[in-house]
């Protein structure tokens, strides 16, 4: 799903996780409503955090509708997590012993519809850059849970990026000079975790800025912290574009 295509911005948003639904073929892939609802389906508050730094900075956003569940859109194909038969100890009953032919439905039928779309709205910006904006910047936005696995994360702000740190670094820096909340470089994922598919395939393979922001789910769950969190990164990716890093 893609909104305000023709933003002004030279910002790009993704949001890979912002959905929860399943194809109706899937039925509901052997879980419950609450399950589903829960972050191992979606990342809670991302899409509408997404939305409203869409509005705030009059940028393009591309939003996944889909369950990570059936296929997670920030993986390769041949990942072993792009299926995931468990979650965070929560077993994933239609996800247990997938065909090849299996994987692959689920892919043409989810991924490869986004990646198009992403695609799409990058080439013409790429091609023909807006003067007043430049080259499209990559933006992701996640959310992560507060308790995984057992163990407490009392982190508010994750920065995360792959081999291409030009915007991560300026942002990072900025973060810490703010007080009011905690930030940290690659955290509570990296790269080694292999959730850095969509920054490369539409970032760093175009050689575009890009950036991944992670914010724990509890801080976004309302309005008013996704309308607080909104302003705090539009804050920082702003200051951060200002300066000379292209």
């Amino acid at each position: 799903m893609v909104e305000n295509p023709a933003g002004s911005s030279q910002i790009v948003f993704i949001c890979e996780h912002a959905g929860r639904k399943i194809p109706a073929y899937l039925g509901s892939l052997g879980l419950d409503d609450d399950t589903m609802s829960s972050h191992i389906g979606w990342d809670i508050g991302a899409a509408e955090l997404a939305r409203a730094l869409s509005k705030e900075l009059d940028a393009a956003l591309v939003l996944q509708r889909y369950s990570r569940l059936v296929f997670d859109c920030n993986r390769e194909f041949d990942a072993f997590d792009a299926i995931v038969q468990e979650s965070d100890h929560v077993v994933i009953p239609a996800n247990a012993g997938l065909s090849l032919e299996q994987r692959r439905e689920r892919y043409d039928c989810v991924y490869q519809p986004f990646a198009d779309a992403v695609e799409a709205l990058l080439a013409p910006r790429i091609q023909k850059p807006a003067k007043a904006s430049g080259q499209p910047v990559i933006v992701t936005i996640h959310s992560f849970t507060p308790l995984y696995k057992g163990q407490r994360r009392t982190l508010d702000l994750g920065i995360l990026y792959d081999e291409d740190t030009r915007l991560a670094d300026l942002v990072a820096e900025l973060a810490d000079m703010d007080d009011s909340y905690s930030s940290a470089r690659n955290q509570p994922y990296s790269p080694k975790d292999g959730c850095m598919h969509t920054i490369i395939t539409h970032g760093i393979r175009h050689g575009l800025l890009n950036i991944m922001f992670e914010v724990r789910n509890d801080l976004i769950s309302d309005a008013d912290g996704q309308k607080q969190w909104a302003e705090r990164i539009a804050k920082l990716l702003t200051a951060a574009l200002e300066q000379s890093i292209t």
